[in-house]
């Protein structure tokens, strides 16, 4: 059985909506941030030496990072669905938004949240993360105009990985700024999966 290592407000919740859309069998052990520092606890270091989450076990396998989780489980588990036809344009496309998930798209917000978590002026970050992240949520949101889903008109791995940065807007109140994120969210809403996920990590959290 699989075994998700999953830490509560973090990026692990939308492997909880990937393994629920595959209908596989799979364990959580769940893990609670610090209240004060919001850093993940030590015990995840005796899974993976960079002590961070999401981390997945499987068949002798500990796997990190989402993106390389998302790939393995859609190959392995998937039969075909939840990703475009490998040669493809779509996958293609598949594959940038896979990985724009985890670099251009979340170091700009990570980068607006530390400096408020800080609290000090800066002389370059906070204009630099408002300038990148206005940029990167712009492209998204404009990629999504006239579109329901990021590639070929149906749900994939790259919007599982995406709905944590359209998660992030939503969190930060900008949604009126992003029209097409907005009714994206909707969306990814209307998959049993994607509830049966918030509800996963809500009881997960309160068993720590």
């Amino acid at each position: 059985m699989i075994k998700l290592h999953h830490l509560n407000k973090s990026r692990s919740k939308r492997i909880i909506w990937l393994l629920e859309e595959l209908n596989i069998s799979y364990e959580i052990v769940p893990y609670q941030r610090d209240s004060v520092s919001f850093l993940a606890p030590p015990e995840l270091k005796s899974v993976h030496p960079l002590g961070k989450s999401p981390v997945i076990e499987d068949d002798g396998l500990v796997i990190a990072e989402s993106g390389a989780i998302t790939e393995y489980l859609i190959d392995k588990y998937a039969d075909g669905q939840l990703a475009p036809t490998r040669g493809t344009k779509e996958y293609v496309e598949y594959s940038q938004w896979l990985h724009f998930a985890e670099s251009s798209a979340i170091l700009p917000l990570l980068l607006k949240m530390f400096v408020a978590k800080d609290g000090c002026e800066t002389n370059f970050l906070a204009q630099y993360a408002d300038i990148e992240t206005e940029k990167v949520i712009s492209f998204f949101d404009q990629s999504l105009q006239g579109k329901r889903y990021l590639v070929s008109d149906q749900l994939t791995g790259a919007d599982i990985m995406m709905s944590f940065i359209a998660e992030l807007v939503q969190n930060n109140g900008e949604l009126d700024k992003y029209k097409n994120i907005a009714t994206y969210i909707q969306q990814l809403a209307t998959h049993p999966a994607f509830t049966r996920s918030n509800e996963i990590e809500l009881d997960a959290e309160t068993t720590i």
